[in-house]
């Protein structure tokens, strides 16, 4: 009988029973521990060896290339910046850096930095002819971010915050002749979907209104989406805004891809290393480390400001409007910092390029499925058309082949084409 009520404290949950499970699910836990260590003392040497991810190696590129022209002159960014580096692309085919800008001592601008596919390819370090397979490989094999430690990160140089960070510290370009004022045009916005806390990445124009605040045009896309959630909450929306990093960064801002995944990730397969992130001073976003200049701040639901016009992709004007208000909460940046002067309107500029590329880079995967896959050769969407205009270079395999793969050039995801033309290896 003893020994029966011995037995039975033994197998129960309080005795031998239970001890044994406790035993093993503490195996289990330092099992999980152990591989989670691995895992990180993994990505930490990984993030040893990434290769640069700043702008700045790409503009040294540009200019060893002869791809850019230095301008030393002093240069108004609210009266002439534009037209200059306009005109230097349109007539010479080259992006421009300026070194000396009026009313902003230590600061540097670029612009037209990306506006052709040779420029592209040499920011993503492909060749002209095997970039559209390459990169179509590429953002289909996504590398997920690391979030570093900010001590030593370039974004955080220098730090301003509340009163002290100021948007007139930034040399903000006046970029069309008619625009309601100056615009940041190459700001990359990050913002969090409250439920999920998993990172959007996208570009909106912002119009100055004064040191602390700005226009924020939210499209009915991703953005809206997430802005809404918050509007539902009743609360702000934290937003980072990140201007000047590396192609693959600005690539990823600007494709289009499923709601729910990270734009970043986009880039870190683009880039072949994950992009390196660091939390910013005010809000709960991740932004990338090596990027020139992050604006930190929060957009309040239902506040509206009139805002425009403003010069927009396809050449024309966009009319004045009411739009959501960005509040800047901080400013940081890089020291001796280069801001990105994206120039949007009449093209050929950055926009239609990197739109362009959106639209050659889906067209090709939409293709692929047409007739069981066509034998592409190249996709151009022209630029100085406006986006309107796409041109298929293709080797036919059958009589008619071409015809159908112009309707469904003109059927494909984005909806800007309206001129298809067919061309063939010669």
């Amino acid at each position: 009988k003893n020994w029966k009520i011995i037995s039975e404290i033994l197998m129960s949950d309080d005795g031998l029973r239970g001890f044994m499970r406790q035993v093993n699910k503490q195996g289990d836990l330092d099992k999980r521990d152990l591989a989670n260590k691995k895992e990180d003392e993994k990505r930490a040497s990984r993030a040893q060896n990434i290769r640069d991810q700043s702008i700045r190696s790409f503009l040294e590129k540009l200019e060893k290339t002869g791809e850019m022209l230095r301008i030393s002159k002093e240069v108004d960014p609210a009266t002439n910046l534009s037209a200059i580096e306009w005109k230097t692309y349109d007539q010479l085919g080259k992006s421009t850096i300026f070194d000396n800008i009026k009313g902003h001592p230590g600061w540097q601008a670029c612009s037209q930095i990306l506006a052709d596919r040779k420029k592209w390819s040499l920011g993503l370090n492909l060749t002209e002819d095997e970039f559209l397979k390459a990169m179509l490989l590429k953002v289909n094999q996504p590398i997920e971010p690391i979030v570093q430690d900010s001590n030593s990160a370039p974004c955080k140089e220098v730090i301003k915050i509340g009163e002290k960070a100021s948007l007139f510290d930034i040399p903000v370009v006046s970029i069309s002749e008619d625009d309601g004022g100056p615009f940041i045009a190459s700001g990359m916005a990050i913002m969090k979907d409250p439920d999920t806390g998993i990172r959007n990445m996208s570009i909106h124009r912002q119009q100055v209104f004064d040191a602390q605040t700005t226009g924020f045009l939210i499209l009915p896309r991703q953005a809206r989406r997430i802005f809404e959630k918050y509007s539902d909450k009743k609360e702000p929306m934290p937003v980072a805004v990140v201007i000047g990093a590396h192609p693959a960064v600005f690539f990823g801002s600007a494709f289009t891809t499923t709601y729910g995944v990270d734009e970043l990730s986009i880039a870190g397969g683009v880039l072949g290393d994950p992009i390196r992130l660091v939390k910013c001073e005010t809000i709960d976003i991740e932004v990338p480390a090596d990027a020139e200049i992050i604006l930190e701040g929060e957009i309040h639901p239902g506040e509206l400001r009139h805002e425009g016009p403003f010069g927009e992709v396809p050449g024309t004007y966009a009319e004045a409007d009411d739009c959501e208000v960005f509040h800047v909460k901080a400013i940081t940046h890089r020291r001796s910092p280069i801001y990105y002067a994206l120039h949007c309107g009449a093209p050929i500029t950055c926009t239609q390029a990197t739109t362009g590329m959106g639209i050659e880079l889906a067209t090709l995967d939409h293709l692929s499925k047409v007739e069981g896959g066509m034998d592409i050769l190249d996709i151009r969407c022209h630029a100085a058309a406006g986006l309107m205009m796409v041109v298929v270079k293709l080797r036919p395999k059958i009589s008619g082949q071409a015809k159908t793969a112009l309707m469904a050039t003109l059927s494909g995801p984005y909806l800007h084409p309206k001129l298809a033309i067919a061309v063939d290896e010669d």
